[in-house]
């Protein structure tokens, strides 16, 4: 019995030290037309994990768009709204920036989200505060630096985000940390 307790609090402590959050940025190019509708260029955040605390599996996604969409936002403010991008949108989506984050910044980025859909924080304007000053808000309170904002423009903005955040960047296969792993490819002629 004393074992199978020793065996559990072990798995318990070794499950909590594999929790994490892993928080990443994504732009989708839009400027075209999928099933009749016209995809404009978008940027969002994918939160994937777990919680370290509760052990909560975390998958959530979030961008700011304008409630009702039209040409009427060239001219004048609107209301906005925090919404979840359907999985194929996401897909499609180009990652710029990805980092783990702690418990209290995963909350934090949540809260932050939440205070964009209140009466307050959900006007949305095309040129000054879109999705990009969304991502940029919330890539702050992750700790990132920003490019300047506001832009039009998801992907440039989240590029120079990316060049002022290098460890942060996205890669396609994160490196290995020097020294955990043997090298299976042979030593290049120098």
């Amino acid at each position: 019995m004393r074992a199978w307790v020793l065996g559990g609090l072990l798995a318990l402590i070794a499950g909590h030290a594999w929790a994490e959050v892993t928080v990443t940025f994504y732009a989708h190019p839009g400027a075209r037309v999928r099933g009749g509708d016209l995809l404009f260029p978008h940027a969002y955040v994918h939160a994937e994990g777990t919680e370290e605390v509760t052990g909560q599996p975390v998958d959530w996604s979030a961008g700011f768009t304008a409630k009702s969409p039209g040409p009427h936002l060239l001219f004048a403010r609107g209301g906005g709204v925090v919404t979840a991008p359907d999985a194929r949108y996401v897909d499609e989506g180009k990652p710029f920036l990805t980092l783990t984050v702690d418990d209290a910044t995963w909350h934090a980025l949540k809260a932050r989200a939440e205070w964009w859909n209140s009466p307050e924080g959900s006007v949305y304007d095309l040129r000054r505060r879109n999705c990009i000053t969304f991502i940029a808000d919330l890539a702050r309170i992750a700790g990132l630096r920003t490019a300047p904002e506001p832009s039009m423009k998801p992907g440039s903005f989240l590029e120079a985000t990316a060049a002022l955040n290098p460890a942060a960047a996205w890669r396609e296969a994160r490196p290995i940390p020097a020294g955990t792993a043997p090298s299976t490819e042979p030593a290049a002629a120098g």
